[in-house]
């Protein structure tokens, strides 16, 4: 991929006071609870361009806004053009992991071309974030990209750039603590732009966003706009976790679970982990999920759904998948979520692609914190009918599916922590396009 530093725009201490209050999660996981605790964080906070709040036009507000900040000096230029180190440190069930990633530009490319997706993206959303890139002329978040380097050039800049002092270094709500560092001395981005040079990539994520970056170079031919800010991770980096994203079943009608299980029999071994107290039931739970990371490398689920009982629902041969879905790629059929979706949401509980696209049946929990916790309450109490667990999807699966020009079904893949918006803004050098 071409690639190119660029002087980006970041928030200025001496006007808003410390930067990591001004920076936010990507907007499609800001819920209105986060949006307004960004809003009383700090007058300068991104949310309010990335997702702000509906009482006026909220891609004229965004507009404003940024405007605003540049008059007040809160978002302030770099004078020198450069890259950016991007450092999370974190912790998944006691074990700290640190990730690392370098921001720069890079030359936007059809999908085959040197960038491949990995998932597959819903218009609504596409929609929203071309509006608010047309108001703006500026990229303002993050699109988290993959690439195999077995030089680790990555570990040879990123060292030297931490010796310095972070212009960026906060902790979130999550305890994950980001740090940014400015690289601009010449040797080290030309190292990084070499090494890119001839690089496959793959979106981890920020799919809708990329394709909002092709439409609108195509609607603008904007040589600028032919560039686009990346955040690139090496697929070695042993801070590199994908953690499994849940689904909940809603507004399904006459859903039993004795009928489901029974149908899921021909094609599934089921395990049934049955309970009649409090601590049956934390144990039939802790065997379901043994079960399953015992089982992480075949087609595994874990089912609840309201009933005295856990499930553990497991593939009992391939051809089932290669007999639905005889032209996908044998990484596609051999994948968790195009199982799930495939052979159970779709055959049995007819969860359509046309379904899944109106959001009406299905609710995703990121596995998170208390997420399981919450998935089950919300069983328990009939906000939602039955949850499938899943396993994690496993990197070499993401380059298996991309490299088969396939796409996985929407949140296939939770690569924790996420990406932060307004670590750098890249504004376009065009007027904004007036939203109606």
């Amino acid at each position: 991929m071409e690639i190119k530093p660029f002087k980006a725009y970041r928030f200025n201490p001496e006007v808003v006071g410390n930067p990591g209050d001004c920076i936010a999660p990507p907007y499609d996981v800001i819920d209105p609870s986060m949006q307004d605790e960004l809003y009383r964080r700090n007058e300068y906070n991104i949310v309010r361009a990335i997702k702000g709040k509906a009482s006026e036009n909220v891609y004229t507000q965004a507009a404003e806004y940024l405007e605003a900040a540049v008059k007040a000096g809160a978002l302030k230029q770099e004078d020198n053009d450069a890259i950016y180190a991007y450092v999370q440190d974190f912790e998944i069930a006691g074990q700290r992991f640190e990730r690392s990633g370098i921001i720069a530009c890079g030359k936007l490319k059809a999908f085959g071309e040197g960038v491949q997706p990995h998932e597959k993206t819903l218009e609504g959303p596409k929609a929203d974030r071309l509006n608010l890139t047309r108001a703006t002329a500026c990229q303002l978040g993050q699109i988290f990209m993959l690439y195999d380097d077995a030089t680790n050039v990555d570990s040879k800049i990123i060292p030297g750039a931490i010796k310095n002092k972070p212009v960026i270094d906060t902790t979130d709500e999550h305890d994950v603590r980001h740090r940014l560092f400015v690289i601009d001395d010449t040797k080290s981005i030309e190292m990084f732009v070499t090494m890119m040079g001839d690089k496959q990539t793959v979106i981890a994520d920020g799919h809708h966003r990329y394709e909002t970056a092709l439409n609108y170079l195509a609607e603008t031919q904007n040589d600028q706009a032919a560039y686009q800010m990346l955040t690139f991770v090496n697929m070695r980096n042993e801070g590199l976790v994908i953690q499994p994203t849940h689904r909940l079943l809603v507004d399904m009608d006459d859903f039993d679970v004795a009928t489901v299980i029974e149908e899921l029999k021909a094609e599934f071994e089921i395990s049934e982990f049955a309970f009649a107290c409090d601590a049956e039931r934390q144990q039939a739970r802790k065997q379901m999920f043994e079960m399953m990371r015992l089982n992480d490398r075949n087609n595994i689920f874990g089912l609840y759904a309201g009933t005295k009982a856990f499930y553990a629902i497991r593939l009992k041969d391939s051809k089932f998948m290669v007999e639905l879905c005889p032209k996908m790629s044998e990484a596609g059929q051999r994948l968790d979520v195009n199982v799930l979706h495939q052979l159970i949401l779709e055959k049995h509980l007819g969860i359509c692609d046309d379904k899944l696209a109106k959001e009406s049946h299905l609710v995703y929990i990121k596995d998170l914190g208390d997420a399981i916790d919450r998935s089950i309450a919300k069983v328990d109490s009939g906000e939602s009918q039955g949850v499938f667990f899943m396993n994690s999807t496993r990197t070499e699966q993401v380059q298996a599916i991309a490299a088969a020009g396939e796409k996985m079904p929407q949140k296939s893949t939770f690569f924790y922590p996420k990406i932060f918006s307004g670590l750098t803004i890249r504004k376009l050098d065009t007027e904004p396009i007036a939203s109606s």
